[in-house]
C-alpha cells in the first residue's frame, strides 16, 4: 500500500492490573488491532488526533486489568465508554470486534471488508438477497444496513415484503444488542453531519482522487489482479472524521459509476460509526446535482436555498432591525 503524507450509566471501575493479574486474549486482540488501525491511518494521511485517539485506546485497553467480554456481558457498551479514552464509537468498534470477531473499520482499510459474508450472518439473509442488499443499497456494515430498515430504504430492494423487512430489522436489533425500545430511541435520534459538509468532503475527495493526490488501496473484491486501484481519503470537520471511498458495488460496476458513486464513513467521538453514499443524481429536480442517498430532500433544500439570490448588506441589516 503506497505511503501517504502523512443515558447516564453507572461507571466501572476497574482493578489495576497486577502482576497476577494479565490481560485476556481478547484484550490482547482488541488493542493489537487499534494499533493496526492507527498505523494505517496514518500511512494513509488521516488526521493525528485520530490517530492518537486509537494509540491511546489500545494503552487503556493494555493496563485494563479485567476482561473486556466481561465488562461489555456485565455494563454493555457504556461499560466500555466509562474507560479512560474510550469514547462512544471507540466503545463500539470494541464490542464489534468482540461480538464478532472482526472489525469492519479495520477490514475496510486493508482493503478485505466483505459485505456480503457480513449479512449473511443475519438470520433469514442468504448469499442472493446479501448480495441484492448490497447492489440496491451500497451499505457495507450491519449498522448502516439497520439505518437503512429505519428509513424505509430496505423495502425498495426487490423480493423484500414488509414481513421479510420486519424479521430482518428484530434480528438486527438482537446481533447490535438493542432492546426494542432502546434501538427505536436511538433510531429516532440518529445523529450525522449536515448535508452540506458530507457533499464538501464528496467534493475534497473526487478533486484529490481525480488529481492522484491521494493514497490507494488494494480491495478484495472485483480486484484479480490484487492491483492497489482505489483511492481512500481521510479528512475531518469540527468534530467528525470522514473516510471517503469510490464504491466498488457490483452494482457500480455494472452501471459504470465506479468513478461516481463515492462512499463515506463518518464518527465523531461521541457517535459511533456510519455510512452514506453520494452519487450524481440521473433524473428530477435532482438531476445533474450530487446527492446524498437517503437525505435527498435536503439536497433539495440545499440546492434551492444556494439558488435563492442573496440579499444586499443594507437589506439584511433592515431585516435585522425589523426583526
Amino acid at each position: 500500500m503506497p505511503m501517504a503524507r502523512v443515558a447516564n450509566a453507572p461507571i466501572y471501575q476497574p482493578q489495576p492490573a497486577s502482576q497476577d493479574t494479565l490481560p485476556s486474549s481478547d484484550n490482547a486482540r482488541v488493542a493489537q488491532q487499534l494499533r493496526q488501525a492507527a498505523e494505517i491511518l496514518q500511512a494513509q494521511g488521516a488526521n493525528p488526533f485520530r490517530v492518537g485517539a486509537y494509540r491511546r485506546a489500545a494503552d487503556t485497553v493494555e493496563r485494563f486489568g479485567g476482561s473486556l467480554r466481561e465488562l461489555l456481558a456485565a455494563k454493555g457498551r457504556a461499560g466500555l465508554d466509562a474507560l479512560p479514552n474510550i469514547g462512544v464509537g471507540i466503545a463500539s468498534a470494541i464490542a464489534e470486534m468482540l461480538e464478532r470477531g472482526r472489525w469492519s473499520q479495520l477490514d475496510r482499510l486493508r482493503g478485505s471488508l466483505d459485505p456480503m459474508t457480513l449479512f449473511r450472518t443475519v438470520p433469514g439473509i442468504g448469499p442472493e438477497l446479501a448480495q441484492r442488499i448490497h447492489d440496491a443499497l451500497g451499505v457495507e456494515t450491519l449498522e448502516a444496513l439497520e439505518i437503512a430498515c429505519h428509513e424505509g430504504r430496505l423495502e425498495q430492494v426487490p423480493g423484500l415484503g414488509q414481513r421479510r423487512v420486519s424479521a430482518i430489522r428484530a434480528a438486527l436489533a438482537e446481533i447490535l444488542g438493542r432492546s426494542r425500545p432502546l434501538y427505536h430511541a436511538a433510531m429516532r435520534s440518529i445523529v450525522e453531519p449536515a448535508v452540506a459538509t458530507l457533499l464538501d468532503v464528496d467534493r475534497e475527495y473526487r478533486e484529490k482522487a481525480n488529481s492522484g493526490g491521494l493514497p490507494r488501496i488494494a480491495p478484495r473484491r472485483f480486484n484479480p489482479r490484487n492491483e492497489a486501484w482505489l483511492p481512500v481519503l481521510h479528512s475531518s470537520r469540527e468534530n467528525w472524521h470522514f473516510t471517503a471511498l469510490f464504491s466498488n458495488t457490483a452494482r457500480a460496476h455494472e452501471l459504470g459509476r465506479t468513478n461516481d458513486w463515492v462512499v463515506l464513513y463518518f464518527n465523531a467521538d461521541d457517535h459511533a460509526e456510519r455510512q452514506r453514499t453520494v452519487v450524481t443524481e440521473q433524473r428530477g429536480p435532482l438531476a445533474g446535482h450530487r446527492v446524498v442517498r437517503g437525505r435527498e430532500q435536503e439536497c433539495l433544500d440545499y440546492y434551492q436555498g444556494r439558488q435563492r439570490p442573496a440579499l444586499r448588506g443594507s437589506e439584511q441589516t433592515r431585516d435585522v432591525i425589523r426583526d
